[in-house]
């Protein structure tokens, strides 16, 4: 997790900073479901590269945003779930879903 004096002193820089990119929020979208693994992730998100997501998880991971577990297996089985603080984000990732619906609605109009 960043140290407290890395954040930014304002609290919406703080949240932008953790989950202002598209491919953020739609992970945290896919684990708000439930546990994933990589290739469902990597399938889900359509157009991510297998660098750009393994570069967000772990970003998000050391932020502790996700876990990631990994079994003792061979092939390896890594699993991805959001932490506590994670599953926090849920409520902002509802009033975006909200406000897309919407939007959505009367643009549509």
């Amino acid at each position: 997790m960043q140290k407290h004096q890395e954040l930014p002193s304002c609290p919406i820089e703080i949240t932008l900073t953790l989950m202002g990119d598209k491919w953020k929020i739609l992970i945290i979208r896919d684990l708000l479901m439930g546990t994933k693994r990589f290739g469902e992730l990597k399938k889900s998100l359509t157009g991510i590269s297998q660098k750009v997501l393994t570069q967000h998880l772990r970003a998000m991971e050391e932020s502790g945003l996700v876990n990631r577990k990994v079994y003792a297996e061979v092939p390896p089985k890594v699993e991805y779930s959001l932490t506590e603080i994670g599953c926090s984000l849920k409520a902002i990732h509802d009033v975006m879903w909200q406000w897309g619906e919407e939007y959505k609605t009367k643009i549509t109009k």
